[in-house]
């Protein structure tokens, strides 16, 4: 019996290889898989930030998928009879009562809510560093543009997504968010009303608001992210993974983990953060709908705060003055229009950065060594100024929070907000560029005249000088490895000459655009070799 089934044994074995050998010649698969998983993966902190996304995600379909069975996306008027005492005998939509259901019936119920939620907080705030991430450091250069455009288009769907999951329960709440929502929606010329009758099914908050929101939280976005998450993996593989300089890492190489070690490194994170969202989710409460209570459109819900994604939008309409103006017999709100028009372009400027920049560079090759932050002043202190644009205007969206908490004038926190808005990401830049720029001067000081050691010694004629260790050869290599780029003209060689040189806006703005990145002002030359050698022979005598 043993001989048989041994043999059993090999002949499935190599029905298997011969399966396998079949499929592999057809289409690739496994010289394809075996190819990419010989990659080594760098080993930094900051890339756990894409997997925290990742992680969080999945968390989401798998609490989304349990969430989905039990609750009933319908408008419809019943009488609550559930477990909630204050509430009982209440007329409340099916949607906020399947809701309450959940919440209180369904065993784990509310805690898979709270995951569902937290996860979702998690997400997007993890996407939104992870690009910061991103973006300091360089990691959208070619070839990775279109990588970054993925990234970005998950950032706003993820945004989307919690939107439309927010309003799902049918709340007081949810139901005041959607009102500002729709008044923003109406602003819009001429394609508003459209907008806003065909988002809820006729006049707000209509019918059908719930079951529209459901079909586009559940099917519409997570299909979209999915395929996007997978785009955006696909290219990750197919372009590899960059690395931040060091010994040994140049631009066609990796150095970091095989995939076997780091896959098991990245199976713990996953278990450690659904660990920590559950944790959250177990002692930390949020959204208690059974508080706010069913929506009314004759009530709004006093203290009413978006989610913090949210808080950009929210706080651009609350510190905008109540301006309208009637042009061609149309009444433009202006005080809607005005921060809508500011939050798009603030993204739009975002999602459009990495083109721009290789725009003004001129740069058309491949990179894959990350940059450090002050090695590039411009591109940071950018990013800073956009970051402080963002948070100003989330304070504002608590402005009312403000106001009662440290007994002020709501007024005074507005003006405050305002001015913010405009004084505030123009220090930051100002700040930044310096602070990047006094960095710079630091590594240029370190690498010519070495690291200060703290010990004081006393010359023959009396001075004290400190002593200083030259730096060794891989330090040296990661503080002046990275390039620094020279402005280009206005010519069509960009250099200025030709007889059209200049003459074209496109050609002036460009070689503008490049003066104020890499001109006089904006980086400290790093040492020449000769200067090197000169400082240093200097120093042994």
């Amino acid at each position: 019996m043993g001989d048989g089934s041994q043999g059993n044994e090999a002949r499935t074995g190599e029905k298997g290889e011969r399966i396998a050998e079949w499929v592999d010649g057809r289409l690739g698969v496994y010289s394809v898989v075996k190819a990419k998983t010989r990659r080594a993966f760098p080993d930094h902190w900051s890339f756990i930030l894409g997997e925290i996304c990742l992680y969080s995600f999945i968390i989401l379909i798998i609490t989304g998928m349990y969430l989905s069975l039990y609750f009933h996306p319908s408008m419809e008027q019943v009488e609550y009879q559930g477990s909630y005492a204050p509430l009982r005998g209440q007329l409340v939509s099916e949607a906020f009562n399947s809701t309450m259901h959940i919440s209180f019936d369904v065993r784990g119920g509310l805690l898979i809510r709270q995951a569902h939620h937290w996860a979702a907080l998690i997400f997007v705030a993890a996407m939104l560093v992870h690009m910061l991430r991103v973006f300091f450091t360089g990691a959208f250069r070619k070839p990775r543009e279109l990588n970054w455009v993925f990234g970005f288009l998950l950032l706003v769907l993820g945004m989307f997504g919690g939107l439309t999951g927010y309003d799902l329960p049918d709340d007081l709440l949810s139901g005041t968010g959607l009102m500002v929502v729709n008044g923003t929606i109406l602003s819009i010329p001429i394609i508003g009303t459209y907008l806003s009758m065909f988002l809820f099914g006729g006049e707000f908050p209509g019918d059908d608001l719930v079951a529209r929101f459901n079909t586009i939280h559940v099917l519409i976005i997570p299909a979209l992210m999915v395929g996007l998450l997978a785009a955006h993996l696909l290219m990750v593989l197919y372009h590899r993974h960059t690395q931040y300089p060091g010994p040994g890492r140049n631009n066609n190489n990796v150095v970091g983990l095989p995939l076997k070690v780091r896959a098991v490194k990245s199976g713990g994170f996953f278990f450690l953060v659904a660990g920590v969202i559950f944790v959250m989710a177990a002692v930390a409460q949020i959204n208690p709908v059974w508080l706010y209570g069913p929506y009314r459109a004759d009530q709004v819900s006093a203290g009413s705060q978006p989610d913090w994604y949210m808080g950009v939008a929210d706080g651009l309409l609350r510190v905008m003055p109540g301006w309208e103006i009637t042009f061609w017999g149309h009444t433009l709100a202006l005080d809607n229009l005005i921060p809508l028009s500011a939050g798009v372009g603030l993204f739009l400027a975002m999602g459009a950065y990495p083109f721009i920049e290789s725009w003004v560079t001129g740069d058309d090759r491949e990179q894959h060594l990350l940059d450090h932050p002050r090695n590039r002043p411009v591109r940071t202190a950018l990013g800073v100024a956009w970051l402080t644009f963002y948070l100003v205007a989330w304070i504002g969206a608590a402005n009312d929070i403000i106001a009662i908490r440290f007994h002020v004038s709501v007024e005074s926190v507005t003006w405050a907000v305002r001015i913010g808005l405009f004084i505030g990401p123009l220090a930051a830049y100002v700040i930044t560029k310096r602070w990047a720029l006094g960095l710079q001067r630091r590594d240029r000081d370190k690498v010519l005249h070495g690291r200060e050691t703290g010990i004081i010694k006393r010359l023959p004629h009396g001075e004290f000088i400190e002593v200083h260790e030259p730096l060794s050869q891989e330090q040296l290599h990661v503080l002046t490895q990275h390039e620094q780029y020279q402005p280009i003209g206005t010519g069509p060689a960009g250099n200025g000459e030709g007889p059209d040189a200049g003459s074209r806006f496109p050609q002036r703005l460009r070689a503008r655009l490049s003066r104020s990145f890499y001109g006089e002002g904006t980086q400290i030359t790093k040492p020449t070799a000769q200067e090197y050698t000169e400082i240093t022979s200097k120093n042994r005598l």
